[in-house]
């Protein structure tokens, strides 16, 4: 009868070391090398809506690296992604990604770094090659004809 209850407290310690392990390979050390340029974009107003489903948003958000969780970003899909939030009918997004400007201009698919530093008056680090060409910024995933992967 103890047996199985030793078993059970092993799995669950070695699922707990396991996830300690992973999560510690992966989680960034220190500031992102885009912390700034990130966190100017946020000040100067400039808005990323994406829904979590998005491959085009996932893309988008790669090219921050480990600057990603700065990104002054709106979801704008329910959790079961079969709609779209209140902010964003609101907003009028029809596409992911779309980043929205202070100016109220709009860009639609995953757009590079250094169109957004041109946009916003953000400098982008010298070092940062990463995603200043990028993919064609036309590149989006309609809001109705997409569904969650």
């Amino acid at each position: 009868m103890k047996t199985p209850q030793i078993i059970v407290v092993v799995v669950v310690l070695a699922l707990v070391v396991g996830g300690f392990v992973v999560f510690s390979k992966t989680a960034p050390e220190g500031p992102g090398p885009l912390d700034t340029f990130t966190q100017c974009l946020k000040d100067k107003g400039a808005i990323f809506y994406g829904a979590f489903w998005c491959p085009h948003c996932q893309d988008q958000k790669k090219l921050f690296g480990s600057s990603a969780k700065l990104i002054p970003y709106i979801e704008c899909s329910t959790p079961n992604g079969q709609a779209q939030t209140q902010i964003c009918i609101d907003k009028g997004i029809k596409s992911y990604p779309t980043w929205v400007f202070p100016d109220g201009s709009e860009q639609t698919g995953n757009v590079p770094l250094k169109m957004l530093a041109d946009k916003t008056g953000c400098e982008l680090p010298s070092n940062s090659a990463s995603g200043a060409a990028g993919p064609s910024p036309s590149v989006a995933s309609p809001v109705a004809s997409s569904s969650p992967q």
